[in-house]
């Protein structure tokens, strides 16, 4: 049995996909990019200021399932440019605190909207 999660505080899905899905003691969080939950549009910025968006995002779905970053188990950071590897770090790694999740990261050709950093994740629930 599943059950879909939504918050009005992360950005609408846009596309045929839900914000995230409770399924066998996990949530599944699909990819988010840097989309203002407010307007629905990118946020201006550098990879700096896009990850921290994509971060608070996922901070929001989260929420709403009752978890938080401590209940990720893996990641997966998709960059346009993975020069931008370290500042996505930087930013990705002050949300983990103690024992950071599995994680994988790669280089794609685009991404929607032309976001330069999306990020999905699995969270165990507890």
């Amino acid at each position: 049995m599943k059950e879909i999660v939504a918050t009005e505080q992360a950005p609408k899905a846009i596309g045929p996909y839900s914000q995230a899905v409770r399924a066998g003691g996990f949530l599944f969080l699909s990819g988010q990019i840097p989309l203002d939950p407010a307007t629905g549009e990118m946020v201006d910025g550098d990879i700096t200021v896009q990850t921290m968006r994509v971060m608070d995002n996922m901070a929001a779905v989260l929420a709403e399932a009752g978890l938080g970053f401590d209940a990720i188990v893996k990641t997966t950071i998709f960059l346009a440019d993975l020069a931008d590897f370290a500042a996505v770090n930087g930013v990705y790694g002050s949300r983990f605190a103690a024992a950071p999740p599995a994680r994988s990261t790669v280089e794609v050709k685009g991404l929607p909207r032309g976001a330069l950093v999306e990020i999905e994740a699995i969270a165990l629930c507890q």
